[in-house]
């Protein structure tokens, strides 16, 4: 059952901090229908951590029936931002049970700051549980919904040197194709974080796959790196 006290703890919260000038420009920002308070990301990462602490979730099962019904009935899109803050709570970490939000989240979130927003979560889930996460991933990368395969991109940007190169060479490859602006910049994105830890395999990777990665893609792997 959801913990009621913390959604309305998150909403009340989150409505005295609104700031319907800045609400108004991020929601033409981002071109949504679903409405903006206009509270910054950090306000709402405390208004989440605070409602959690002043009244405690007791499971991981809590904690997901809040998380969703949270983000199902939300009016405003900081409540999602919220929403998602809550599911970095260490009661979760690591929890394959997550997993099932986390879709629903990119399923229906279908927006690059809500869909991004669970990318470090699906990170550490690949760390925790890599023989379940890695076929999803594999599966996601061929979704019909670009958001799945844009997640299942952007699903190692935290890993640093537990980056699994087989599975992001593959995820990748599987949309050089795509002509879909989301998903080429998530490939730059995915590329150029990795190479902070391994320059020489992201430059090797371009050049074996230049024929098929967009410019953009390209452009955005190799920004950071040296001229060969």
């Amino acid at each position: 059952m959801a913990n009621d006290k913390v959604r309305a703890a998150i909403r009340s919260a989150l409505r005295a901090a609104a700031d319907p000038v800045r609400g108004a420009a991020a929601q033409a920002y981002m071109k949504s229908s679903t409405p903006s308070l206009g509270v910054r990301v950090p306000e709402v990462r405390r208004a989440a951590k605070a409602a959690a602490a002043a009244y405690p979730l007791e499971s991981a099962e809590e904690l997901r029936e809040t998380v969703l019904d949270l983000w199902r009935g939300a009016e405003y899109r900081e409540e999602r931002y919220a929403a998602i803050d809550l599911t970095g709570l260490r009661l979760v970490a690591g929890d394959l049970g997550m997993l099932s939000v986390y879709e629903e989240i990119i399923r229906t979130g279908a927006s690059w700051d809500l869909v991004d927003g669970v990318a470090h979560r699906l990170c550490a889930l690949l760390q925790a549980h890599r023989a379940e996460l890695t076929p999803v991933l594999l599966a996601w990368s061929e979704d019909a919904d670009f958001w799945f395969r844009r997640a299942s991109i952007t699903a190692q940007l935290a890993a640093k040197s537990g980056t699994d190169t087989t599975l992001l060479a593959r995820v990748i490859e599987a949309n050089t194709a795509d002509t879909e602006f989301f998903i080429r910049k998530a490939i730059g994105w995915a590329l150029r974080e990795y190479a902070k830890m391994d320059p020489v395999w992201v430059m090797d990777f371009v050049e074996r796959n230049g024929q098929s990665l967009s410019p953009l893609s390209r452009r955005e792997a190799v920004k950071n790196l040296p001229v060969r």
